[in-house]
C-alpha cells in the first residue's frame, strides 16, 4: 500500500509517501521560519496562505522522486488537528480532494500520535508497550502507550508547554525566532556553574510539568547587571533537561514499562537528548527518538499513521473537516 502523508498543522508543510512494505519512499518539508521571523512568532493567515502556495507542488516533488504516478497511491493521510484551525483546513481540503479525484481513501490523523510513532521510521523501531515523551511548541505530554491508539495521557503540563517556555525565553535573551534551536547554540557557551534554577514540581509525586516559572526565573535573573546570556540560557536548559529526565524516570517505575519514545520538535535538543538517553544506564531502559530530520513536523510521519490506520480498514468519509483541539487519549485504537 502507498500512502500520501500530509502535514500543515502550523508553520511546516510537509509531504511523503510510505510503503507498507519497503517504507518510507519520498518526503518533501518547506519551513515557514523565514515569513513568520519578523513577526516573532507564526502568525496563523500567513501561514495558511503559505501552506496553499506550497502543498500542491510538494505533492508533485514527492511523487516524482517515488517514481509514482497517481494511480499508484492507495491512500491518503493528512493532520486533522490540533493546530491552526486555517492551516489544518488546507491540508484536509486537499487530501480529500484527491481522494475524491483519485477514488482512494482517506484518513486524519491526530498530529501528536504522528510524532509518537516517528521513531518507528527507523530500521529498529521500539516495540509496545512503552512510555511516549512528547514535546513540542504546543505540548508537553508523557504517554502510556499499549499499541498504535491505546494512549493514557498519565502527565502534561499544567501551563507553558516546553517548546513554548524556550521560545519565551530566547525572547528575554533577545534570540529572535524560532528561539529554541538558538538557545541550544547560545548554552553551549555557557557555564553551568554559574547558575541553578529550580526543577519545577519535582518536589513533590506526580508526573505533571510546569515551565511558566522556569521563564519567569529567567527573567528575574537577567535583571541583575553584568549576566552573561550564555550562562542564563545553560541554566534554563540544564533546570529543562533535569525535570524531564525526572518525570520520565517515574513514569518509567510508574507503568514499570523499559521502553521509552522521546519524539516532537523539542526532542532534537542535544542536551535533553543526552540526559534522557542516560535512562538506559541508570534504569536499563532503552530510549528512541526519531532521526533529527523527523522531529519537526513533517509529512513521513502522518504517511506512517495513515498506512498503519488505513491498513487496520479505517477511512473517512469525504466530509472536510478539522480538529483544531483533539485530545490525543480520545484517538481510536487500532
Amino acid at each position: 500500500m502507498n500512502v500520501i502523508g500530509i502535514e500543515t498543522s502550523c508553520d511546516e508543510t510537509g509531504v511523503a509517501i510510505y510503503n507498507s512494505n519497503s517504507g518510507l519512499l519520498s518526503h518533501a518539508l518547506y519551513s515557514q521560519v523565514e515569513l513568520h521571523a519578523e513577526y516573532g512568532g507564526v502568525v496563523p493567515e500567513l501561514a495558511s496562505r503559505d501552506h496553499i502556495r506550497k502543498l500542491v507542488p510538494l505533492i508533485k516533488q514527492t511523487l516524482k522522486q517515488a517514481e509514482l504516478e497517481p494511480s499508484d497511491i492507495d491512500g491518503i493521510a493528512y493532520t486533522s488537528g490540533p493546530g491552526l484551525v486555517g492551516a489544518l483546513l488546507i491540508g484536509a481540503c486537499v487530501a480529500k480532494s484527491l481522494a475524491w479525484s483519485w477514488n482512494i481513501r482517506s484518513i486524519g490523523i491526530h498530529h501528536m500520535e504522528g510524532h509518537l510513532l516517528a521513531p518507528l521510521l527507523d530500521e529498529s523501531p521500539p516495540e509496545f508497550p512503552l512510555v511516549a515523551l512528547l514535546i513540542s511548541g504546543g505540548h508537553t505530554l508523557l504517554v502510556k502507550v499499549e499499541r498504535i491508539g491505546n494512549y493514557t495521557i498519565i502527565g502534561e503540563s499544567l501551563d507553558d508547554a516546553v517548546g513554548e517556555a524556550f521560545d519565551k525565553t530566547a525572547m528575554l535573551l533577545e534570540l529572535g525566532y524560532p528561539g529554541g534551536p538558538a538557545l541550544e547554540r547560545l548554552a553551549a557557551s555557557g557555564n553551568p556553574n554559574t547558575f541553578t534554577f529550580p526543577r519545577p514540581m519535582t518536589d513533590r509525586p506526580g508526573l505533571d510539568f510546569s515551565f511558566s516559572g522556569l521563564k519567569t526565573f529567567a527573567r528575574n535573573t537577567l535583571a541583575a547587571d553584568k549576566v552573561s546570556y550564555a550562562d542564563v540560557a545553560r541554566a534554563f536548559q540544564d533546570a529543562i533537561a533535569d525535570t524531564l529526565a525526572i518525570k520520565c524516570r517515574r513514569a518509567l517505575e510508574f507503568t514499570g514499562y523499559k521502553r521509552l519514545v522521546v519524539a516532537g520538535g523539542v526532542s532534537a535538543n542535544s542536551a535533553i537528548r543526552k540526559k534522557l538517553q542516560g535512562l538506559s544506564n541508570t534504569h536499563q531502559a532503552q530510549v528512541f527518538f526519531p532521526r533529527f530530520e523527523f522531529c519537526a513536523d513533517n509529512g513521513a510521519m502522518i504517511a506512517l499513521a495513515g498506512c498503519h490506520r488505513l491498513l487496520a480498514k479505517q477511512h473517512e468519509a469525504l466530509e472536510i473537516k478539522a480538529q483544531p483541539k483533539w485530545p490525543l487519549d480520545t484517538v481510536s485504537a487500532l
